[in-house]
């Protein structure tokens, strides 16, 4: 039976890309989700018995295996439809050119210009910003050595021994990660700590045991303005000026400021000299390899830092260049946009087994969720899709004895990226071989699982057999690098940029705001007043929220006394 159709004077619309469920690819992939539901991973493989080498990607330095993902040439196809209905291509190189792809703030985003060659031209409102991005990498590395080789002595002419990052954010998650990261590579005759929690707990236990004569801190704050910066960067001020009887001189030789604020700085009591700066095309989780990771450059040496700097570019030359079915961070984001959108998944699991990466996970959550947690468009329109992605995790082999369970036999699709490292750095290599085979042995388990049939097979009793039974058919990426130094650090962490902002195209959010930090600040500025004051101000807030507050005052026997809501 048919419906006879109805003749239209209108031209067809082309779908507004804009709204992205409306496109051609999307809609495809909607109807091809459906199809591939019923799909497990051993059907997959069986299909494709070359499978593994078909959907692995290698550039020098990094093995991708996506063979374990529930996709097929088809999804893939379609991957790069919705790639390019998108737009991704032509947002890449606006990314690259310089042009202000950040539109709720009308900024370029130019990280990639951190470790771009001198030789390159990068052009913002009409400036080449490359060559100031080299002359704070001179400056920093000038400083670098100095501290590292002892010609930099603190008041009294003592060698530092001690720095302390302090920053919150982007200023303290990288350059945290990657001093742990590159520990083998750091000079061991320093001792690097930091401080980001404004609970003075954390720069109690960084700083015990220090000598304030030995001790540098390296403040990193754009603005001059961050609360829980300032507030830590006070603490290390009064705590200097404890160990030198109140001499003020001691500030210039004891600090040294990542920021733009040349009159906070000067005010502080740090010379404007010891100062570096950055640029406001440079968002603070992307700013690992500008003057924000002075502390890490200090760790590992300016030679080793310029070589992360070369694993950085190499990677985005990769994105820039490759076609896409060849493009691995392409590849990576279009593969969370699958699972979170098409298959409903609501979190991703990433899985380093190295005790180097264990701030990995940690670090990819401010990457994933502060870029890419938005509810509206570019435009400012609402999304008619999710976007972001929750990222958690932790290092093998002590998530297996936490949190596998769940990933074996859970009720939740959670994708995983298991990332691993050929070379041990370790000299106990035949421990390094059994991290290895966990790793394999996991990604493996959770894609096929363990059937009831093989349990009776094996011996297993009848009354067991359901509750042993893994049904597999769990997704995982691996990457695999072939050794963990500076260069293949700046690779990994350049990858999972780039994947980020793959995301960020195909849902059509400015992946380089954060408007939804603020919020909290604004509240918890008023709020500090209310905890401190005498007698307690009346107050405008919800019921819990002024009862909390009382209740804390009278634990710190400062009375309860104030208008509830």
């Amino acid at each position: 039976m048919s419906t006879p159709r109805t003749e239209s004077h209108e031209p067809e619309r082309a779908p507004d890309p804009s709204v992205r469920t409306g496109l051609a690819a999307w809609r495809a992939l909607q109807s091809h989700a459906e199809a591939m539901r019923p799909v497990t991973l051993r059907q997959l493989f069986d299909a494709d018995p070359d499978r593994g080498a078909n959907l692995a990607l290698e550039v020098p330095g990094l093995y991708a295996d996506f063979a374990k993902n529930r996709i097929n040439g088809e999804t893939l196809d379609l991957f790069f439809d919705l790639a390019q209905q998108c737009g991704l291509r032509q947002k890449i190189a606006a990314m690259f050119e310089g042009q202000k792809i950040n539109v709720s703030e009308d900024r370029a985003v130019l990280h990639t210009a951190l470790r771009a060659p001198r030789e390159a031209r990068i052009m913002v409102d009409g400036m080449d910003v490359v060559p100031e991005v080299h002359r704070v990498l001179e400056k920093m590395a000038s400083f670098a050595t100095d501290l590292r080789n002892g010609h930099w002595t603190g008041h009294t002419g003592q060698r530092i021994r001690n720095v302390v990052n302090i920053g919150i954010g982007g200023s303290d998650l990288g350059p945290r990660m990657a001093c742990q990261a590159l520990r083998a590579f750091s000079d061991r005759g320093l001792r690097l700590e930091f401080v980001s929690n404004v609970d003075g707990a954390e720069f109690t236990e960084a700083t015990r045991g220090m000598d304030p004569a030995q001790t540098l801190f390296i403040i990193s704050s754009k603005s001059w303005h961050t609360l829980e910066t300032l507030t830590n960067a006070a603490t290390a001020r009064a705590w200097i000026l404890a160990g030198f009887g109140g001499d003020t001189s001691a500030i210039a030789r004891h600090f040294v400021a990542v920021s733009t604020n040349t009159g906070g700085v000067t005010e502080f009591g740090i010379d404007p000299e010891n100062m570096f700066g950055f640029w406001d095309w440079v968002g603070g989780r992307y700013s690992i390899d500008s003057a924000v990771g002075l502390s890490l450059m200090v760790a590992i040496g300016p030679e080793n830092f310029t070589e992360m700097l070369g694993g950085f570019h190499d990677v985005d030359e990769h994105f820039r260049t490759a076609p896409l079915e060849r493009n691995i961070p392409v590849i990576m984001g279009m593969i969370s946009v699958w699972y979170n959108n098409f298959l409903g998944a609501q979190s991703q699991a990433v899985l380093p087994y190295s005790h180097y990466l264990a701030h990995f996970p940690a670090y990819l959550q401010q990457l994933e969720m502060e870029s890419n947690g938005k509810h509206v468009t570019r435009s400012g329109a609402q999304l008619e899709h999710q976007s972001g992605q929750v990222i958690w995790g932790a290092p093998g082999t002590n998530g297996q004895h936490a949190f596998y369970q769940l990933l074996h036999q859970g009720t939740k699709l959670v994708p995983c990226d298991f990332i691993a490292v050929i070379e041990p750095l370790s000299e106990l290599a035949h421990q390094h071989d059994l991290l290895l085979a966990n790793v394999f042995a996991q990604a493996e388990g959770l894609a096929f699982g363990r059937s009831a049939a093989q349990l009776r097979e094996a011996g297993s009793s009848a009354g067991q057999i359901p509750h042993r039974v893994c049904k597999g058919n769990q997704p995982s990426t691996t990457l695999l690098l072939d050794r963990l130094d500076p260069r293949s650090l700046g690779m990994l962490i350049a990858l999972y940029e780039h994947k980020v902002f793959t995301e960020g195209v195909i849902w059509d959010v400015d992946s380089f705001d954060q408007w939804g930090v603020e919020l909290g600040k604004l509240l918890a500025n008023t709020i500090a007043g209310e905890l401190t004051a005498d007698p307690l101000p009346p107050m405008d807030h919800d019921s819990s929220t002024a009862g909390l507050i009382r209740r804390y005052r009278s634990g710190r026997g400062r009375g309860s006394i104030g208008q509830v809501p």
